[in-house]
């Protein structure tokens, strides 16, 4: 398993809330999916990465744990680890913390793979980019 590192910071806005007065679920995910985008781009996978060559990365496993609620006003941060990758395959955790104790509120267990947008299918990562996350694996 890899290091943690950073790849989310915010805060949780009032128009968040449900109806529970509590962040929506809905809104959890949006933070880990914000955190997903910096996870690929430190492994080569930007925006221009994807535009360029016809890739994509789909989820195919998303397993989510609420362990506590956050309200507007709380600071939170996502922390990525990187759990594996393969040839066409990436395992990853985000653990949304609540900033004020380092509390772990939330984690989203995932897997994605990478995806030939024209042949729609699954391809293998650039060698970079598997490179880069076996180093963050470690």
């Amino acid at each position: 398993m890899g290091t943690p590192f950073e790849t989310y910071r915010g805060a949780v806005y009032p128009w968040e809330h449900d109806m529970m007065e509590h962040m929506n679920v809905r809104f959890y995910v949006a933070k880990f999916d914000e955190g997903t985008w910096h996870l690929f781009g430190k492994l080569g996978m930007t925006a221009g990465y994807f535009r360029d060559n016809q890739r994509t990365m789909g989820a195919v496993q998303q397993n989510l744990t609420y362990q506590r609620e956050l309200f507007a006003g709380d600071l939170l941060v996502v922390r990525t680890e990187v759990l594996a990758i393969t040839e066409r395959k990436l395992h990853f955790i985000h653990r949304m913390h609540d900033v004020a104790n380092d509390e772990v509120v939330a984690s989203a267990d995932m897997i994605g793979v990478h995806i030939d947008r024209k042949a729609r299918k699954a391809t293998p990562f650039p060698d970079e980019v598997l490179a880069a996350g076996r180093e963050l694996a470690k």
